[in-house]
């Protein structure tokens, strides 16, 4: 079997697999500051929306042309 320390290749390629994910939760944790300390903005004002409800009863001549 080969020694580890020999294998100069293998430890390069772990220590870029482990830079690349400390700079990836590094990001995240700095997003995730930088959001939660700005307020939200609204891209658009809200409006209330309006809600049309229409009845149809058995006796209706709409629902005898539909059946």
């Amino acid at each position: 079997m080969s020694d580890w320390t020999s294998l100069w290749y293998v430890w390069l390629i772990l220590l870029m697999v482990f830079l690349l994910l400390l700079c990836g939760v590094s990001a995240s944790c700095i997003k995730f500051c930088c959001r939660k300390k700005r307020p939200p903005v609204e891209t658009f004002p809200r409006h209330p929306c309006d809600l049309a409800g229409i009845g149809i009863d058995s006796d209706s001549t709409a629902h005898s042309t539909v059946t």
